[in-house]
């Protein structure tokens, strides 16, 4: 069973968090927008609340939120551009998520408590060009040279790599093993020369955002910079690391499910047309109706699957099938919000008109809508779902 912050130390932390959310992030989504990067002064307060170590243990100098709590702050950073998010997604979550699981005692001093404060970013290099939903196939490759590894490849879409001080960098390192058990996770520091981080992205939605590609050019690293040293484990460990990620993806998009709900019944309530307020006809009631009652379901789906992690250190299958109903409703929702809005919500100064954008990434990124549908048939096929 995972450990949890306390129950009064957490409805503080929720409280302080909603509170930043509120007051600090909404007010500058449209600056963030247009800006396309987060304000640093925003950045450092989100150090100073210790927002970077949300998920690392206390002893690394983190606060240690399990799966359901974890959820809870998903949830609350929906409300708002998830840019603002996906700064601290990768400390949080996949990028130091591996190092947490099967990280040494050493590996675990030396970069966590880092991580924790937000003074080093950590971002995951799975994706390639030509591998995403199939990364047991990635091309990248890692040498042995004596008591190192020469990794050679580029990652694609990487978040997080023009801040990153840190990747964790899957590669095929066992040329004797076949498909994923070939495949090692390496901790490589950015400053190690060979490594190149490419232009920044140039995206549909979540500007403030940075993706870019990487590139690894003979990079040469220790035979102890393998998470865990233990060779052949990355792929194993990338599928840990996103089934918990999963649920936080889902969480995120029932946040973003309210804040869309909030949008279109505040602007229903204000918009009159033949004399009364929109939110009086049935047809638009019916498309608040719906968009609730996914909301409901998204929240209710993420909270059981959360709790199932958290007994169990694992939900596979809950969470595939809690991030593919979660991020398709989202879009649903946001759809019907710029529908309510009518050509208001065609217009960037409605905030309807970013999600829009922004939350069509979620059925995409962590693994497609497609993909969390042949893992849950494949499960439930096998008796285990």
């Amino acid at each position: 069973m995972s450990d949890a912050v306390d129950d009064d130390t957490f409805n503080q932390l929720r409280d302080m968090i909603q509170r930043f959310v509120t007051e600090r992030l909404v007010p500058n989504e449209h600056r963030l927008e247009i800006d396309d990067e987060i304000p640093e002064e925003i950045v450092d307060e989100m150090r100073q609340l210790g927002l970077f170590g949300l998920t690392i243990p206390p002893e690394y100098g983190g606060i240690g939120l399990n799966a359901r709590q974890e959820t809870q702050i998903a949830q609350i950073f929906g409300h708002t551009a998830l840019a603002f998010r996906s700064l601290l997604a990768t400390n949080i979550g996949i990028g130091a998520r591996g190092l947490i699981f099967e990280g040494t005692d050493e590996q675990k001093q030396q970069y966590l408590p880092s991580l924790a404060s937000g003074e080093l970013i950590c971002a995951f290099a799975l994706t390639e060009p030509d591998t995403g939903s199939d990364p047991a196939n990635l091309t990248t490759r890692a040498v042995r040279d004596g008591d190192d590894y020469l990794i050679s490849g580029t990652k694609r879409y990487i978040t997080n790599a023009e801040r990153a001080g840190l990747f964790t960098v899957m590669a095929r390192s066992e040329p004797d093993k076949p498909g994923a058990d070939a495949i090692s996770a390496f901790l490589v520091p950015r400053d190690t020369p060979g490594v190149t981080i490419g232009k920044k992205d140039r995206k549909m939605g979540q500007r403030g955002t940075t993706t870019s590609d990487v590139m690894f050019d003979n990079v040469r690293v220790p035979a102890s910079a393998i998470i865990g040293h233990q060779p052949g484990r990355g792929f194993r460990l990338a599928m840990r690391v996103l089934d918990r990620g999963r649920i936080h993806i889902a969480a995120l998009a029932t946040g973003a499910c309210d804040r869309l709900i909030t949008e279109m019944v505040n602007y229903a309530k204000e918009r009159r047309q033949f004399g009364k307020a929109i939110a009086e006809y049935q047809l638009i009631q019916a498309m608040i109706a719906d968009s609730y009652t996914e909301y409901r379901a998204s929240k209710a789906l993420v909270e059981e699957t959360a709790a199932i992690y958290d007994a169990n250190g694992a939900a596979r299958t809950e969470a595939s099938a809690a991030k593919y109903f979660a991020t398709e409703a989202v879009g649903r929702v946001a759809d019907r919000a710029v529908q309510v809005h009518g050509g208001a919500g065609y217009m960037s100064e409605y905030a309807v008109e970013r999600f829009y954008r922004d939350v069509r990434l979620m059925r995409i990124y962590e693994g497609t809508s497609q993909i969390q549908q042949l893992l849950i048939a494949r499960q439930v096929l096998k008796g285990e779902g």
